[in-house]
């Protein structure tokens, strides 16, 4: 067998354990939690992960991408063992029973825990207590201390309760004070933000829409609600931590606190799968990683200046050419493939259309005679939306020797408008 132990930094938040034992279920499902580390029995995943060193990488990279503060790192074939090595920070290689041998005693907690009075019988080291008599030292300090030894240097089987995954992601986190000022909460948001990451990881998964909620301080006006919420939503399926946070602050530095908080609660009630896209050659619009910075800013934008600010264009199905697109608030919901309209379209719209004059011919001119390039293209629609909305046109590509190609219609009488008649100019080609 392989274990990897897994130790945080000692100034890591509590919950920083917990969301490395679900980063680690990504690599394999034998994960369990070991007094305050994560051991990993990794055996049947270095194949597939192309060796040991391959996988700590990947594993540490991966730990710095969710933000988690991972200490040290090492391997055994036993969990207990591994994590002994670890709390040494001990990376020699050799046989394990002599690795543990050199050990000094709070490497094991149950030795540990008889530190005192070891250190009086002459035992400072794993290798002195392990030679000492076992009936002795059964009958003086209890069993428990010779089988931790046992199962640390493989002599008993260890016995461990793995780790699963919640189908949703719900975590809690008592704050150390009371909250006056909403932009405050980042802080301890942050800690679960990193859970989210790692439960997002594991599950091969992202988020669109998070939920922050915060309950108020018992010590609050009759008049004020017992919690507030805030909702978060981004354009694409992320699990970013850096994109989260700096989401997540905006709204943050945009809210006010009714009441001091004395909690919060991340939860993530639908996790989607991640869309993986194949990586460009070149940098460019098709590059993934250019498409979810640009959404990562205009998500900040749409913050801070506001929904309806910040506008996406959709097109729609309608021959008339002031109704083909339509400006919703970004993101806009997922568009559906739209027939191609049939003939010309110009670059450039003229809004509102621009009267011309006829010469004799009632033929129409701008900046001098105009030359036909292709035409009529007659549309008559719009008459479900009554006589504001009713269009009977017939549009041409005229040739203007100073302005280029013109997109010009011809007004035809119509019961909606039977006055407006003429030629107007709606729109240039490039």
């Amino acid at each position: 067998m392989r274990w990897l132990a897994l130790c945080c930094t000692p100034d890591a938040p509590a919950g920083d354990v917990d969301a490395l034992g679900w980063l680690a279920l990504s690599f394999t499902p034998r994960v369990a939690r070991l007094e305050e580390a994560v051991v990993a029995e990794v055996s049947t995943s270095l194949r597939l992960f192309r060796g040991a060193r391959a996988l700590r990488q990947r594993l540490q990279a991966q730990a710095t991408e969710a933000g988690l503060a991972l200490g040290n790192m090492a391997w055994a074939s036993t969990a207990l063992g591994a994590l002994a090595l670890a709390r040494c920070a001990d990376t020699n290689p050799g046989r394990l029973s002599e690795r543990l041998d050199a050990l000094p005693l709070p490497a094991l907690s149950t030795a540990q825990a008889h530190h005192a009075m070891l250190a009086r019988l002459g035992c400072t080291r794993l290798g002195e207590l392990r030679r000492l008599p076992r009936p002795a030292l059964a009958k003086r300090f209890g069993p428990t201390l010779l089988t931790a030894l046992d199962q640390a240097y493989g002599d008993l089987p260890e016995v461990h309760e793995w780790l699963t995954l919640p189908d949703r992601f719900d975590a809690r986190l008592e704050l150390p004070y009371r909250v006056e000022h909403a932009p405050v909460l980042l802080h301890f948001a942050e800690t679960l933000l990193r859970q989210l990451c790692a439960f997002l990881a594991a599950h091969h998964a992202g988020v669109r829409t998070l939920r922050l909620a915060w309950q108020h301080d018992a010590m609050r006006a009759r008049d004020v609600a017992d919690s507030g919420e805030l909702s978060i939503a981004t354009a694409d399926t992320t699990r970013d931590l850096h994109r989260l946070t700096r989401l997540l602050a905006e709204h943050l530095a945009r809210t006010t606190l009714a009441a001091p908080a004395g909690e919060i609660s991340l939860s993530a009630d639908t996790v989607l799968p991640m869309e993986e896209a194949s990586g460009s050659l070149l940098p460019g619009p098709s590059d993934p990683q250019e498409r979810t910075t640009t959404n990562a800013l205009l998500e900040r934008l749409s913050v801070r200046l506001g929904a309806d600010r910040v506008r996406e264009g959709r097109l729609r199905e309608d021959h008339r050419l002031d109704h083909m697109q339509s400006w919703q608030a970004w993101p806009a919901p997922p568009a559906t493939p739209k027939r191609r309209p049939c003939g010309p379209q110009p670059t450039w719209l003229v809004q509102p259309p621009q009267p011309l004059r006829a010469d004799a011919r009632e033929q129409p001119m701008y900046c001098g005679p105009l030359a036909l390039v292709s035409g009529p293209h007659r549309v008559e629609a719009g008459w479900w939306e009554g006589r504001s909305g009713m269009q009977a046109r017939d549009y041409f590509v005229y040739r203007s020797a100073a302005r280029g190609l013109l997109w010009v219609y011809h007004e035809r009488p119509s019961s909606a408008a039977p006055a407006s008649t003429g030629w107007f100019l709606h729109g240039v080609f490039a």
